[in-house]
């Protein structure tokens, strides 16, 4: 394993955006563990994230792609920390953009998209925080396929849960919608490799107990197969 994969595992857990216990999710699913991407609040926080998603990003896609997406609202500091840091440790500008939750209807900078414009040639990585169930991508992607004729590159968010994306597909959330949209999407790290790093510290026997079970009913089939 990488070591930034590692570190970011261990910077997840002590930025407490990475938490164990008993959690509802959106789904209706009752997680023993919850990752909540708002937690990274400080200046020192955010500039750590947008690093080790230009890691990953760069591990996974290179260097060919010209604009980095983050869907509104949390996809927007996503992009922002991660173009800052991809120029700082690659040295290569990337532009961000993102859409409006309402579209503005004035001014110079007046239309659906924040930041920089999408131009027809362009390449795209798509960034977010963390994905169940995929629906979030059938927004996104419109959006950003509906501004100019780009090519998307990937999709690249925190943390693959790896469990199924609805309860009749043994497929992950990201396998899923790589299979529909035709592009990659990956993640900084895997529950897998979270609880390779953790167990026996953070994750004691009790909680690998609860993660246990929970995969026995949601894991997708990559998950069952380790």
């Amino acid at each position: 394993m990488e070591q930034y994969k590692k570190d970011f595992i261990d910077f997840m857990v002590q930025s407490q955006v990475l938490k164990f216990g008993s959690f509802t999710l959106k789904s209706g699913r009752k997680s023993p563990f919850f990752m909540n991407a708002g937690a990274y609040v400080t200046g020192s926080q955010l500039a750590k994230l947008g690093e080790y998603y230009a890691q990953a990003i760069h591990a996974n896609f290179g260097d060919d792609f010209d604009v980095l997406f983050g869907p509104a609202y949390k996809g927007i500091p996503l992009a922002v920390t991660t173009v800052i840091a991809y120029q700082k440790l690659y040295g290569k500008e990337i532009r961000y953009c993102s859409n409006r939750k309402e579209v503005k209807d004035h001014g110079a900078d007046k239309g659906a998209i924040l930041g920089s414009e999408l131009k027809d040639g362009d390449r795209v990585v798509i960034i977010e925080d963390v994905t169940t169930s995929g629906k979030s991508i059938e927004e996104t992607y419109p959006i950003v396929t509906g501004q100019a004729k780009v090519t998307v590159v990937g999709e690249m968010v925190s943390l693959n849960r790896m469990e199924k994306a609805s309860a009749d597909c043994t497929k992950s959330a990201l396998d899923t919608i790589t299979e529909k949209y035709g592009f990659p999407a990956r993640a900084i790290v895997t529950m897998k490799e979270v609880t390779e790093v953790l167990k026996g510290t953070v994750l004691t026997d009790e909680l690998m107990k609860d993660i246990d079970a929970y995969y026995a009913e949601w894991g997708c089939a990559e998950a069952l197969s380790h």
